[in-house]
C-alpha cells in the first residue's frame, strides 16, 4: 500500500475536453469537468484549455470543490528557438503555477513534432544530432535552475511523436543532465505506446521522478495506428489510450516500484479519450476504483 500522506492522486482534463482536437468534448464546460473530478474522489488536476487563465478566479472554483493544480504542460523549443524564448515562456506558467500551489512543471520538447501532425506517428520522428542533444540538455539544466530557484521542480514529459520517446533518448537526457535540477514525468501509456520497456524505465529514474502520469493502452488500436500508418491523433479518436483498469497494463509492478523508492509526489490519472465514447466520470471512477484497490489511497 502507498502512503497516502505522501502520495496525492489527480486527474487530467484531457479526458472532459481535448487541447489537440477541440471538437472531442466541445460541449463539455470548465465547470462540469471540475465538479465530476471531485465527485469522482480526486483531489488534483493538471490545467486544460477551458481552465481559467487568472488564478483569482480559477482558484476559488477549484478550492470550491477541493481541488488543486498540480502540474500544466509546457511546450519547449530549445533546439529550434534561441533559448531566451524559451525561458520567458517558462518563467511566466512557473508564476501561474506557483500561485496556484504546484510544486512541478512539466515540459515537452515540441521542436518538430509530429504529435499533432497528420502524418504516420510510427514512422516520422525526427532524431536529433549530438550538437541539438547538447543544446537540449543543457538548456533543460538552465530551466531546471530556473524553476528550482522559484522553489519548483522542472519535469519533462517523454511523449509520443518528439524527440524523446523511447527509452534509448531518455537515457540520453537522464544522463547529461544535473539530478539536482530536473526531474522524470514518467508516463507509462507513452512508453508501452511505442513498445518499450516501461518498468525497467521506471527501474531506473524513479528517485529521479517528481511526476506520474497513470495511463493505459488498447494494444489492438494501436497496432491498428501502426498497421494503417495512422497518425497519433487518429489513435485518439480510435481510442488507443484508456485510464488504469481498462487496458493492457498491470500497474501493480509501477505503484511497487514508486513505494521501494519513498515516492512523494502526485500520481495523475491521463487518458484522452472521445467522451462521447468513453464518459470522462464512469472511467474516471473506474480508474479511481482500481488505484485504491492496488494501492489504499
Amino acid at each position: 500500500m502507498l502512503d497516502k500522506n505522501k502520495i496525492k492522486l489527480g486527474i487530467a482534463p484531457i479526458a472532459w475536453t481535448n487541447d489537440d482536437l477541440p471538437d472531442l468534448g466541445g460541449e463539455n464546460t470548465f465547470e462540469q469537468c471540475v465538479s465530476e473530478m471531485a465527485l469522482a474522489g480526486y483531489t488534483g488536476s493538471e490545467v486544460g484549455n477551458k481552465y481559467p487563465s487568472d488564478p483569482a478566479v480559477l482558484k476559488p472554483a477549484l478550492d470550491l470543490r477541493g481541488l488543486q493544480i498540480c502540474n500544466q504542460w509546457f511546450s519547449s523549443f530549445l533546439i529550434s528557438k534561441p533559448y531566451e524564448e524559451t525561458e520567458a515562456s517558462f518563467i511566466k506558467q512557473l508564476k501561474f503555477l506557483k500561485a496556484m500551489g504546484a510544486k512541478v512543471i512539466g515540459a515537452s520538447e515540441q521542436s518538430y513534432s509530429t504529435q499533432g501532425q497528420n502524418v504516420p506517428i510510427f514512422e516520422s520522428r525526427y532524431i536529433m544530432n549530438d550538437k541539438e542533444w547538447d543544446t537540449l540538455c543543457a538548456g533543460l539544466n538552465k530551466l531546471g535552475k530556473v524553476a528550482k530557484d522559484r522553489g519548483m521542480k522542472l519535469t519533462f514529459h517523454h511523449h509520443m511523436g518528439t524527440v524523446v520517446q523511447i527509452e534509448e533518448e531518455i537515457d540520453r537526457m537522464m544522463q547529461n543532465t544535473d539530478p539536482d535540477l530536473f526531474y522524470l514525468l514518467y508516463d507509462s501509456g507513452h512508453l508501452a505506446y511505442c513498445g518499450q520497456d516501461y518498468l525497467n524505465v521506471l527501474n531506473k529514474y524513479a528517485k529521479r521522478v517528481a511526476h506520474v502520469h497513470l495511463k493505459d493502452i488498447r494494444p489492438s488500436v494501436v497496432e491498428q495506428v501502426k498497421n494503417e500508418r495512422k497518425s497519433f491523433l487518429d489513435g485518439v479518436r480510435r481510442g488507443a489510450f484508456t485510464v488504469p483498469g481498462n487496458g493492457s497494463i498491470d500497474f501493480t509492478p509501477i505503484f511497487e516500484i514508486l513505494k521501494s523508492v519513498d515516492y512523494e509526489g502526485w500520481m495523475v490519472v491521463e487518458a484522452e479519450q472521445d467522451p462521447a465514447v468513453a464518459n470522462p466520470l464512469e472511467y474516471a471512477i473506474l480508474a479511481r476504483k482500481y488505484i485504491k484497490e492496488k494501492t489504499g489511497l
